[in-house]
């Protein structure tokens, strides 16, 4: 089911949710938030492939919907490699799929009694008995299966959410997505379509300000400038003087952005560069 990637990467935990408890078996735990984060890895699609004698074909496929049987995985693969170069950890939202891109995100409910969960796809499986999802185990707790095994399910692709954590991946921002995004304290950042726009003789403004990223903040102007030097591929970045109780600090600031959209998309990068403090502001 595993299979081992020759790069990881550093990526910040890109769509996520805070999972609440479920006291019944007839809640959606996807109303209720799912936390799913992902550290290290690549997006990819990937080449067809064959296991067991079959054929598989992995492709981007936003319309997927499929009914059929569910399975989990565990303590044997926990803290190995998936097929796109994360970490499997047992004890998070996630699950393996034969041909969606890696990572993708999907809505899994369990037909048996209701629950429902959102997961993030990083890794290839399962290849046995038809079976068409391997869940974390975390995720077949959730959902109520681990005990039995495995249960029928729906799985069904969720096209902005994917789209959204591909453009993190990949540098390629998709437009006019709605969707939530986060930072690695796991704070959500609410990022709806780009306002309206309107042209004018100093620039495009847009209505709800415009963004920056503030990428640092130092006392000493040296280590301000060198940390701008580095930043200029996602960018204009501008290194600009603040007194804060009586003393001088020198912020790096990358933009201005013209839309929410760019923003965080530029944010997820920088973060991933190795700045997690980056957060974006509004002027």
């Amino acid at each position: 089911m595993i299979f081992k990637s020759h790069k990881i990467l550093t990526l910040l935990g890109f769509v996520v949710l805070t999972l609440s408890s479920c006291a019944t078996d007839k809640v959606d735990l996807y109303s209720q938030s799912a936390a799913i984060s992902g550290k290290g890895g690549t997006y990819k699609v990937g080449n067809p492939y064959k296991v067991l004698g079959k054929w598989y074909y992995p492709k981007e496929d936003y319309n997927y919907v499929e009914t059929g049987t569910a399975s989990w995985y565990g303590k044997d693969f926990h803290a190995k490699y998936t097929a796109n170069g994360e970490i499997y950890d047992m004890n998070t939202l996630t699950a393996a799929h034969r041909t969606l891109p890696l990572p993708s995100i999907v809505r899994v409910t369990n037909l048996e009694n209701g629950r429902s969960l959102v997961l993030r796809v990083n890794d290839r499986g399962p290849f046995a008995k038809n079976r068409i999802i391997d869940i974390s185990k975390r995720g077949a707790q959730l959902l109520g299966f681990q005990t039995q095994g495995t249960a029928k399910v729906k799985v069904e692709i969720m096209e902005k959410e994917s789209k959204t954590l591909k453009a993190a991946l990949t540098g390629k921002p998709v437009p006019n997505t709605a969707y939530a995004a986060a930072n690695n304290t796991g704070t959500v950042i609410t990022v709806a379509p780009k306002a309206a726009q309107s042209s004018t003789a100093t620039g495009t403004l847009n209505k709800d300000g415009i963004f920056y990223i503030q990428a640092g903040s130092f006392a000493n102007k040296d280590v301000a400038d060198n940390l701008k030097s580095q930043l200029h591929k996602y960018g204009e970045i501008n290194v600009m003087p603040a007194d804060v109780n009586g003393s001088r600090f020198y912020r790096v600031r990358v933009g201005p952005f013209y839309g929410k959209t760019d923003a965080n998309i530029a944010l997820l990068k920088i973060k991933d560069a190795g700045l997690p403090d980056a957060r974006v502001i509004v002027e």
